[in-house]
């Protein structure tokens, strides 16, 4: 493992330090999401537990919605959509306000997909997580906590609370 100095308030870390550490963290992340799959690979890609993740996490909603939360064009969203709804992972219902609407719906076999899936994750990254010692841990959190509220990506019901729940 490489050798990891806890930062004082001092330190300025260059923009391209930062950057090459999150990329570096990003692959390893990748790599973990891409060995959770492996019990459902066969059925599911990368890109599709993504949506599935997006409905498990926002619920119900239109395929626009649905395509504007994952950054692609509704045909793309609506591609990957027909093979999980083929794989009965998802469904069609309409809008019980508005009978024109298509409503998208993960099912409850998509739902243990997603659960399944994230278990599997959440494992990986314990094991992980475990071999830092508390200062890094808790530097990891406020880290990564400041990056993702500046990236724009808003945290999962239940994972802010998660997130704090060690803190004092």
């Amino acid at each position: 493992m490489a050798e990891y100095a806890e930062p004082t308030p001092d330190d300025e870390v260059d923009v391209d330090a930062v950057t090459g550490a999150v990329l570096a963290a990003s692959r390893l992340l990748v790599s973990v999401s891409v060995r959770s799959l492996g019990s459902v690979a066969d059925r599911v890609t990368l890109p599709q537990f993504r949506l599935l993740v997006v409905l498990a996490t926002h619920g119900d909603a239109k395929l626009v919605e649905l395509a504007e939360r994952l950054g692609v064009n509704p045909s793309t969203a609506m591609r990957m959509l027909d093979r999980l709804i083929a794989a009965g992972l998802a469904d069609r219902q309409s809008n019980p306000d508005n009978r024109r609407e298509t409503m998208l719906r993960l099912t409850p076999e998509g739902r243990s997909v997603v659960e399944d899936v994230t278990a599997a994750r959440r494992r990986e990254i314990t094991a992980i997580v475990e071999r830092l010692t508390p200062g890094q841990r808790s530097a990891l959190v406020g880290a990564l906590t400041a990056f993702t509220e500046a990236g724009g990506e808003p945290a999962a019901p239940g994972e802010e609370a998660e997130l704090y729940a060690g803190r004092g």
